[in-house]
């Protein structure tokens, strides 16, 4: 099969509302190709409901009904799209505090999440209350970069998951924060942290020489960027020191990005990397268009 390549080329804007307007954003000549979409959150961290309309910063802002209305209507415009989360589901409103996890859960699923990643979060409760609560998720939780041999999560996380859309394979894996320092030691009993870069170049490797993945997507909790003093891994650090890696999406810190930012990976070769804020407010949108030449990508950031 002909390897699909980048074309070189984004577009981003931010759409407000729970409706998205249509707009053209290429020529016609994309009828032709396949169009995928990847739909993302981050650190919704258990908001449930809508903020208040009198909220100073986000009245109104967020929900899950709003979200799933949202997801619905881009779906029934391209059945080929991918609902992704990068971390922290958990904790944050009482929600989590009353039912531990199960609620947010089972709303995903119903909201039609495809993946997730570890968040910090997700250990609040502990490492075995965390196994037995994804029984609720009839979607995959992903990490590549922890040790879970001989602990309760050995055989409910995955390193990685492939999708078919249209008969374009998308590979997924995820990557977590090192959990010292964040977490309670004994929530996490038996979990090490290993370094995000080694095991992001062998799995992106895989994915795309071995399995033929078209699109190869990391969800991190690592964060987009800490100071300049800092030697913290990042997504920034991650992108430049990995190859086969497509696109990023990443949490932890809350970023909420206007557009995309693209780094040169170490074949000089560009990795996007997107992150939308928190709580559920914003949902981010990327479509790449598929060829068997090349492949072209336009996104946006929709508040909800």
């Amino acid at each position: 099969m002909k390897r699909r390549n980048f074309l070189k080329h984004i577009k981003t804007s931010s759409i407000y509302g729970i409706t998205l307007p249509y707009f053209e954003t290429f020529n016609s000549s994309l009828k032709d190709l396949k169009k995928i979409t990847i739909l993302h959150t981050n650190d919704v961290h258990s908001h449930i409901d809508p903020f208040p309309k009198n909220d100073p910063i986000n009245p109104n802002g967020g929900g899950v009904i709003a979200r799933s209305n949202l997801i619905n209507s881009i779906k029934k415009d391209n059945p080929n799209t991918l609902v992704l989360d990068a971390g922290d589901v958990f904790q944050g409103t009482p929600y989590f505090n009353f039912f531990g996890g199960e609620i947010e859960l089972k709303l995903m699923s119903k909201m039609g999440y495809n993946a997730s990643t570890l968040g910090n979060h997700e250990f609040d409760n502990g490492i075995e209350k965390l196994a037995k609560v994804l029984k609720n998720a009839n979607f995959p939780f992903l990490n590549a970069n922890y040790t879970l041999k001989n602990t309760p999560l050995e055989d409910k996380i995955k390193s990685y998951e492939i999708f078919d859309l249209n008969g374009i394979k998308i590979g997924v894996f995820g990557l977590g924060i090192d959990l010292e320092g964040l977490v309670e030691k004994k929530l996490y009993k038996g979990i090490e942290y290993i370094d995000p870069v080694d095991i992001s170049n062998d799995i992106s490797y895989d994915l795309k020489l071995n399995k033929k993945c078209d699109l190869v997507i990391c969800l991190s909790h690592l964060g987009f960027s800490y100071s300049k003093d800092s030697n913290l891994m990042c997504d920034l650090i991650l992108a430049k020191k990995t190859r086969n890696i497509d696109l990023i999406i990443g949490g932890h810190t809350h970023t909420f990005l206007e557009k995309p930012v693209r780094v040169k990976n170490i074949d000089n070769k560009d990795v996007i990397i997107n992150q939308v804020g928190c709580f559920g407010i914003n949902l981010g949108k990327i479509d790449f268009y598929f060829s068997n030449e090349n492949k072209k990508n336009d996104s946006e950031s929709i508040k909800i």
